[in-house]
């Protein structure tokens, strides 16, 4: 019986602490991400992961010394699996550490498979994780058709749902299970860009902005604002950045605020870290009494209900 493959695409994070430096050198390898010349592009990404992998290790420490985001998304694609039946094989591709995109495809070759579709696990998307895992998809695939594997199968890029109804009720189902009363300040947390991928064309951040203003309609009366995180180099990125929002809106009065990572669909260190242990010192540091860091949507059932139903509709 021949089966349509869904490949679920995420980033991937380290799986002990001895894979942070690789992983890290993967991450700057990228030119979708570090757009520097070719020629020197591996020579800068080998320094940068020399240089950010001790401090980043200690993140990682901290989270119990791996991320989690691998068994979270072998998860999401166990339970998407079950939600799509037998004529489906759900597989998982992260980009920068194991199991990479080849090891995806290898899990492949031997099924009788009609189509691929990718669905990426970033809801919003921009060409520094959506498209770089696409690019990936189909570097790796040229080489097993040349061995002659996937030879003339359709494939299908689902490019975003950022403003898909279930994704919108997923997250405010949860907001509403995590925050305990309507006193709240909502802050939308994003993973920041630099300023001018957006400049060139990238819809990132007015996905964002959709996903928020959709979710804000089931919040009618509570305030709320966006800003950006996990800023990487000299350059400007996104603003205003997630730690400068926090001091503003404590300086303004706010005692009681509620973190939400619209971005995010897993744990990694931009949540367990960043915001679980730097900004909610930042927040007590500056008067916010409650501090209130709402969960990724991990295996929450209407998001496994949102990617089955993004898989169905093609």
């Amino acid at each position: 019986m021949k089966k349509t493959a869904v490949i679920l695409l995420n980033m991937g994070g380290p799986d002990s602490l001895d894979a942070v430096e690789p992983f890290l050198y993967n991450l700057f390898s990228d030119h979708d991400i570090i757009q520097i010349p070719r020629l020197i592009q591996k020579p800068v990404a080998w320094i940068i992961s020399k240089t950010r992998a001790k401090k980043t290790k200690h993140y990682y420490e901290y989270m119990g010394g791996k991320s989690p985001q691998k068994e979270q998304t072998l998860k999401q694609a166990y339970f998407l699996q079950k939600a799509l039946g037998n004529n489906y094989k759900v597989v998982v591709a992260m980009r920068y550490w194991h199991p990479f995109t080849e090891e995806a495809l290898n899990q492949l070759k031997d099924e009788e498979i009609d189509k691929i579709i990718l669905l990426p696990l970033y809801p919003q998307y921009s060409k520094t994780t959506t498209g770089s895992s696409f690019n990936e998809f189909y570097r790796q695939l040229k080489k097993f058709n040349k061995r002659g594997f996937f030879k003339n199968i359709p494939v299908v890029k689902i490019e975003s749902y950022h403003n898909h109804p279930l994704f919108i009720k997923a997250w405010a189902n949860l907001i509403k299970k995590s925050v305990p009363d309507d006193d709240y300040y909502f802050l939308f947390s994003a993973h920041s860009l630099p300023e001018k991928i957006i400049k060139e064309g990238d819809p990132y951040k007015s996905q964002v902005e959709e996903t928020v203003k959709l979710v804000m309609e089931n919040f009618p009366n509570i305030s709320y604002s966006i800003s950006y995180q996990s800023k990487v180099g000299p350059v400007k990125w996104l603003e205003p950045m997630t730690d400068e929002e926090i001091i503003r809106l404590a300086k303004s009065g706010i005692k009681k605020l509620a973190i939400i990572p619209i971005t995010f669909v897993s744990e990694h260190s931009e949540t367990l870290y960043e915001l679980d242990k730097q900004y909610k010192a930042l927040a007590k540091e500056h008067g916010v009494n409650s501090y209130i860091r709402v969960p990724t949507l991990q295996t929450e059932p209407l998001f496994i209900e949102t990617l089955k139903d993004l898989v169905l509709s093609i």
